[in-house]
């Protein structure tokens, strides 16, 4: 009980200091995918459970040279399905790290935070996006090197057992997109 209650503490803490950045960013529902968000608590309650997953990923450094492992997940919904909380695991890279994902009630926008578990430190803004027809389509503005690029993480092919997550990135303000990562989940428990 003792560590439920501790971990719960954690969860909405870290939900609470993400809402808190997003607040000093002035995040607004303009990353959204559309003028009209359509978010809703529950919208990742496909994720909730244990996971196993194929990623195929560009090696990082070259320009197509793709490489496959595997990793694992576990997620929980909280707050009434207002925050999705995954722990991914990769052994064999040696990594693992935080999905945090949130929804903004009032603007009926999602974030998507990620935090790496060898820095501890939380994205933000994050990657603002909403469920449509079936499809999560989340963006972000980031830097490469100097290099302004967009990034779009898309959930697809969502069923009871399994779904994808894939990452697409455009270096040229959004006129073509390049997948550079793909992990096709299935459940496990």
């Amino acid at each position: 009980m003792e560590q439920t209650i501790g971990r719960r503490t954690m969860l909405q803490g870290a939900a609470g200091l993400i809402v808190a950045h997003m607040a000093l960013a002035g995040v607004t529902a303009a990353g959204a995918t559309e003028a009209e968000p359509l978010g809703k608590p529950g919208d990742f309650d496909f994720l909730t459970g244990e996971w196993r997953i194929h990623n195929r990923m560009i090696k990082p450094g070259t320009t197509g040279e793709w490489i496959e492992f595997p990793g694992e997940a576990t997620v929980r919904a909280i707050l009434g399905g207002v925050c999705s909380v995954e722990e991914l695991r990769i052994p064999a890279r040696d990594f693992s790290g935080m999905g945090l994902r949130l929804l903004d009630l009032e603007k009926r926008v999602w974030s998507d935070h990620w935090v790496n578990g060898k820095s501890g430190v939380v994205a933000v803004p994050g990657q603002l996006g909403v469920f449509r027809d079936g499809v999560g389509t989340f963006e972000s503005e980031e830097m490469d090197g100097g290099t302004r690029m967009l990034v779009r993480g898309i959930w697809d092919r969502i069923t009871p057992t399994s779904h994808r997550w894939y990452q697409t990135v455009s270096r040229d303000g959004g006129k073509s997109w390049a997948e550079n990562w793909y992990m096709d989940w299935s459940r496990v428990g």
